[in-house]
């Protein structure tokens, strides 16, 4: 194999691993897993940590699509049509085995995956679905996020992300005929309920200035 070739097939072969095992396995039972020697791996990456680094970027930065901020700041479409587009296609792109059991378990150890996944989306992702959110209740505020804003929010997005957690985790299905996690008719019923629950947030003082 080449340099990049044989890197490249420690990162695919730790991303399979990981999200097999979790983080709390040795070195050594990783190298053995894909066929290498701890050794070359350690030539490659001097530390586990630089590994696990490598993997967040591959599987959660590299899913990332700047396209969508894109989507989201578009002033042609509605909220509706704007959430819609988004999460299926956010479905269609993360909800895949690797990325939902890695995320689970760095939630279960050290968290250094899910911190820095969860910053990311509150960096990029959920401010542009509170201002959307808030443009279709024709709020025009930009205060800081309620606790309610936020929670209401997380339902939507926890929700989305549950179906992966059900399939690669628990390993079941609520009904025979479940359709696939991206199914635009799921997401559109999950989209519209979060947008007519918006409806019943009291505005504060400060949200019409």
């Amino acid at each position: 194999m080449s340099v990049e070739d044989r890197e490249r097939h420690i990162v695919d072969g730790a991303i399979t691993f990981f999200s097999e095992h979790g983080f709390d396995a040795q070195m050594r039972e990783l190298a053995t897993a894909i066929g290498v020697t701890h050794t070359l791996v350690y030539h490659y990456f001097p530390t586990k940590q630089a590994l696990i680094d490598r993997v967040y970027i591959e599987v959660f930065v590299g899913r990332w699509k700047p396209e969508w901020e894109d989507l989201l700041n578009a002033k042609s479409l509605s909220a509706e049509e704007k959430l819609i587009q988004f999460y299926v296609d956010y479905a269609r792109t993360v909800l895949a085995r690797e990325f939902v059991r890695i995320l689970i378990f760095s939630g279960l150890t050290d968290r250094s995956i899910t911190d820095r996944f969860f910053k990311m989306l509150g960096d990029k992702l959920f401010p542009r679905i509170i201002r959307e959110t808030r443009r279709h209740r024709g709020c025009k505020s930009r205060s800081k996020t309620t606790v309610r804003e936020h929670e209401l929010l997380m339902g939507l997005h926890g929700g989305i992300f549950y179906g992966g957690l059900r399939r690669f985790v628990y390993g079941q299905a609520m009904h025979d005929d479940s359709p696939a996690m991206d199914d635009e008719t799921i997401i559109t019923d999950r989209v519209r309920s979060y947008l007519q629950a918006s409806l019943e947030l009291e505005p504060r003082a400060s949200e019409d200035t």
